[in-house]
């Protein structure tokens, strides 16, 4: 199958699912394209007895797309780039103490928690180390399937800059975490001091390299008044910024966040008239919901070659009750902490708990673990607390959400 083929079909698929999304299931399109083709993808699972010829072509499609290389080298720097630059960046900067700890405290903490739980939940059947792993895979965030309805549903912008700002932020530091975990259930030789040095120098130079670059670019926008090219130098921001980062070894996720964010700040400082900053919105703006349609149906085309089993349920089970219960108790022990410091501080531990949904990055890293340290548990984990964040989670903040505000009205 070629690559064009399995384009046409992710993008038809795509089309046709966000239309019943809107018209049939009054869904958000993200949130009921998965839905749709989750349970698509199920049925075509089961047709083996009645339609095999049906089954080995569902099959044969989804084995031809790298799930992998698609996001983490095609699709996640256009995300995350999107979603940075698309920030509101006086409320980020307002909130930037709790987003800071809730990304940087919260990711590592959440990292070490849900592997303690996943290490005696499995009755210590799994290796300690590879917990570590699955712990730093899962504990990154992904906002975009929820930030729909927290609009919806009058949600202050404060907290909306709350989630939105850590779920950018920690697909970096995640990333990192993943990187040094692996490398020490590899056999690695690193200490706590070596990882969290590691933690530093690539995370400080992905911001240092991102910062100088959206410079570059936002000097290179103001030469010339045509907004076709500006867009053109955005793009070659958001690749190639992640491609540079790859190749020096330091956190390419975390250079596209600060590279959109830090264009928006440089590009607010030009005349209006130098910079299309319309055009430039509009385009990232459609992107953004473009890619985010495709990689709701590639994650739910995941169900055609996930492995399930009662061991791997379980242990998927398992990690749903343990991201969640380590969720709540870091963001209501960082609110604490921050309220402490700020007591004017406005915040929900609901929203930024039960909307702390996880989305595609984890399931590439999850992609990226070898057999032997246990991919075939982390994926299918990964998989269920990833189907059961956006299709529980998602699906019902609005309901929740007008449910607490209604309960509230009375007193």
């Amino acid at each position: 199958m070629t690559t064009l083929q399995v384009l046409s079909v992710l993008f038809a698929t795509a089309a046709l699912f966000g239309m019943l999304s809107r018209s049939w299931l009054r869904l958000p399109v993200t949130i009921g394209t998965m839905l749709l083709t989750v349970i698509v993808s199920m049925v075509l699972a089961s047709a083996r007895s009645f339609a095999p010829g049906l089954h080995a072509w569902a099959s044969d499609f989804a084995l031809h797309i790298d799930f992998q290389s698609i996001i983490l080298h095609g699709m996640l720097p256009l995300l995350l780039f999107a979603g940075a630059f698309l920030l509101d960046i006086e409320q980020l900067a307002r909130e930037k103490l709790a987003v800071s700890i809730l990304a940087i405290a919260g990711t590592v903490a959440s990292t070490f928690a849900v592997a303690a739980l996943m290490f005696l939940g499995s009755g210590f059947q799994l290796s300690w180390l590879q917990c570590l792993v699955f712990g730093a895979l899962i504990s990154p965030t992904d906002p975009i399937a929820v930030l729909e309805m927290l609009r919806r549903a009058g949600v202050s912008k404060a907290v909306r800059a709350q989630l939105a700002g850590e779920s950018l932020f920690n697909d970096g530091i995640g990333a990192v975490l993943f990187l040094g975990m692996l490398q020490l259930a590899e056999g690695g030789h690193s200490t706590p001091l070596h990882l969290a040095l590691t933690l530093i120098l690539k995370s400080g130079g992905a911001v240092l390299l991102a910062i100088v670059a959206a410079w570059v670019v936002s000097t290179l926008m103001r030469r010339v008044e045509a907004y076709q090219v500006d867009i053109l130098f955005t793009i070659a921001l958001a690749l190639g910024g992640y491609v540079l980062a790859d190749l020096l070894h330091l956190s390419g996720p975390l250079e596209a966040v600060v590279a959109g964010i830090a264009l928006r700040i440089f590009n607010r400082r030009q005349a209006s008239h130098r910079v299309a900053h319309e055009q430039i919105d509009r385009f990232w703006e459609v992107i953004d919901e473009i890619q985010n349609s495709v990689l709701f149906v590639l994650l739910g085309l995941e169900t055609l070659v996930i492995p399930i089993d009662w061991t791997n349920l379980r242990n998927g089970v398992s990690a749903i009750v343990s991201v969640n219960l380590v969720r709540f108790v870091a963001v209501a022990g960082i609110l604490l902490l921050v309220r402490a410091v700020r007591r004017d501080h406005m915040s929900s531990v609901f929203v930024l708990t039960w909307g702390g949904l996880r989305g595609g990055l984890s399931i590439a890293l999850a992609l990226s673990v070898p057999e032997a340290l246990g991919r075939s548990w982390m994926l299918s984990a990964t998989y269920l607390v990833v189907v059961f964040s956006i299709l529980l989670q998602g699906a019902s903040m609005n309901w929740l959400l007008h449910r607490l505000q209604h309960r509230q009205l009375p007193a």
